[in-house]
């Protein structure tokens, strides 16, 4: 991708409609608010002020946008266009282009997500976020570099993902604070207070028809608007560079970054399907089955979003938008450049503990030895790290089950309670690798690369 920083006419009027998108679903939402939100009793001095007042503004500042965007002469463009000042990008560059700090920041909005719950889940807060996430992305599309990036044909249904991504979390929330509520006054929850009989034939089967003719519509003008994201023929002699898997299979390839191929392609894949499909029988707990829930089943929610959005959804984002040319990280608005350089001096545990800290070489089995013999120089080579791994997986499940997770231990049973036990340790261990490879450098703890085993 060569840097060229001109907005041309497409890209301006582009985010002329968006505007006045925006500007229409702002005019229905300040009527909304003119009807329901009430006044302020006094605002700069003025009394019994329609809060819709605020929005009004908002929505006619909009209605101000997509006019200018949409008359706008591409000439005029540089002066006129509104766009994210350069320390802005500066700054979130330096956030999301360092592996660290992306994934701290994932789950402080993880654990915000959660204990702000009340908050973002109500219809204003919810819409002010919806408008900020719009307007971040309107005016982002001015830079070329993460234009280029997002505006890919293939890369625009994750766009539009990550925003059904949002919508959906957010719906079950609302859903899961009102019946919270409702349990704690004494009241039933809403599907139970709601609850009618729908028929198959025609209710449902005539909605699923009305879906399937506006997705198909949808489809249809989305493949004529958008090219599609077709390259030329492949060759042994010529890959792309980032060489990426399609978007579902990006979580799986970033864990090849800290993983061996094994591991991150069969061991961790199969214990997830495999969790998901124990997960009937080992749940215990009998709430939550039939409605939205989150105080009946703190620990089952937070552990599933945990899995899907800080390790699922974010290194989606992080393989789609972040990995660059020699898959190194680069900030939204950064140029991808394929002579960029990172230094990386990973180690195995084994060179550390032998080469660092007992200061002797590292042995090494003699190819000219029995197997037995051979086999006894590489178990000693790393024996530290076998510990470790057995200690992990073998030692925490009883420490767990007499301390933090006493309770699930008493109520599960010790079968049932070894394999919610082992399950979370293997969920565990992919955020466990990556801090420790970001922190220490560290590669694999245990290296037998004579058995092509790794981990």
């Amino acid at each position: 991708m060569e840097a060229h920083p001109d907005l041309t006419r497409g890209v301006v009027q582009g985010l002329g409609w968006l505007y006045l998108v925006m500007f229409a679903m702002n005019f229905v939402w300040t009527v909304r608010s003119f009807r329901r939100d009430g006044e302020f009793e006094s605002l700069l001095g003025f009394k019994h002020l329609p809060k819709a007042f605020v929005w009004a503004i908002y929505t006619g500042t909009l209605m101000i946008f997509a006019a200018v965007h949409l008359t706008l002469r591409t000439s005029d463009a540089s002066a006129f266009v509104l766009k994210l000042p350069e320390w802005f990008k500066l700054s979130v560059d330096w956030l999301i282009a360092d592996p660290v700090k992306y994934f701290a920041a994932s789950i402080v909005l993880f654990v915000l997500m959660l204990v702000l719950r009340r908050w973002w889940t109500k219809p204003t807060p919810a819409w002010i976020l919806l408008n900020l996430s719009l307007l971040f992305l309107g005016f982002s599309m001015t830079d070329y570099d993460f234009r280029q990036i997002v505006g890919k044909p293939d890369n625009v249904p994750i766009v539009g993902m990550l925003f059904l991504t949002g919508f959906f979390t957010w719906l079950y929330f609302r859903q899961a604070v009102e019946n919270d509520d409702r349990a704690a006054a004494g009241r039933p929850v809403k599907e139970k207070e709601l609850s009618q009989q729908v028929l198959v034939w025609p209710d449902l089967v005539y909605t699923e028809l009305v879906c399937m003719v506006l997705l198909t519509a949808l489809l249809v003008v989305w493949g004529v608007a958008l090219q599609a994201p077709l390259e030329e023929p492949g060759s042994s002699v010529k890959t792309p560079n980032p060489s990426k898997a399609p978007w579902y299979f990006l979580g799986l390839q970033e864990m090849l970054v800290y993983y061996d191929p094994w591991m991150a392609g069969v061991v961790l894949p199969l214990i997830i399907i495999a969790g998901l499909m124990a997960i009937p029988y080992i749940d215990f707990n009998q709430k939550g089955n039939g409605y939205y829930c989150y105080n009946d089943r703190k620990f089952a929610v937070v552990t599933f979003l945990f899995g899907f959005l800080p390790l699922w959804v974010a290194m989606i984002i992080l393989g789609t938008f972040i990995r660059g040319p020699n898959w190194n990280m680069f900030g939204v608005y950064e140029y991808w450049d394929v002579h960029k350089l990172e230094v990386l001096n990973n180690v195995n545990l084994s060179d550390w503990f032998w080469l660092d800290i007992m200061d002797r070489s590292l042995p090494k089995p003699d190819a000219t030895a029995s197997l037995l013999a051979q086999t006894g120089t590489i178990l000693t080579r790393e024996w530290l790290g076998i510990v470790l791994t057995l200690a992990y997986l073998i030692v925490l499940p009883p420490l767990m089950a007499v301390t933090v997770f006493r309770n699930y231990y008493v109520r599960m049973g010790f079968v049932r309670y070894i394999v919610l036990a082992n399950l979370l340790l293997f969920m565990a261990a992919l955020p466990l690798k990556m801090v420790l490879r970001w922190v220490f450098h560290l590669k694999y703890i245990v290296a037998i690369p004579e058995w092509f085993f790794n981990i």
